[in-house]
């Protein structure tokens, strides 16, 4: 005689305020497209201060890069852009001198996530091995309108 719950489901809040995105990036490819198209690739992706960050470590800007990279495309899903044209570099990373990083939206980006209600972003950079990984959380405002995430 259990009373365990065998399974729990949990429906998200008519609010769903808390939105999430997760990134895995093989950061291989990141340095294959590097060596392929050079300065090109970096600069179609990121912007300025990303690529100066990734090169000012020894060896490690293809690490760095697809960190950020994973950090767009957690973005991208954290807040449903992935329709509307958004581009690379409208989603950036920046480097605060504490070492933290933080997500900072330009253009479209900014635009719907202001429109959403978007009041606080948070971001978790992470490499180890052949792979780098983002996480994207942003939190609506109350009573924003959350009917663009279901």
């Amino acid at each position: 005689m259990s009373h365990a719950i065998d399974q729990l489901h949990i429906a998200p809040p008519a609010s769903a305020r808390l939105r999430v995105g997760l990134d895995v990036v093989d950061i291989r490819r990141v340095s294959e497209s590097i060596e392929r198209f050079g300065p090109r690739f970096a600069q179609r992706l990121f912007s300025d201060d990303e690529i100066a960050y990734a090169q000012s470590g020894e060896g490690q800007a293809a690490e760095r890069l697809a960190a950020r990279f994973a950090a767009k495309e957690a973005a991208i899903k954290a807040f449903d852009l992935a329709e509307l044209g958004v581009g690379w570099r409208d989603i950036e990373v920046q480097k605060l001198p504490s070492g933290a990083c933080r997500l900072a939206l330009h253009g479209r980006a900014a635009a719907e996530a202001q429109r959403l209600g978007v009041s606080e972003i948070a971001l978790s950079l992470s490499h180890d091995g052949d792979f780098a990984a983002a996480v994207v959380t942003a939190l609506l405002a109350p009573g924003a309108d959350s009917k663009h995430f279901s």
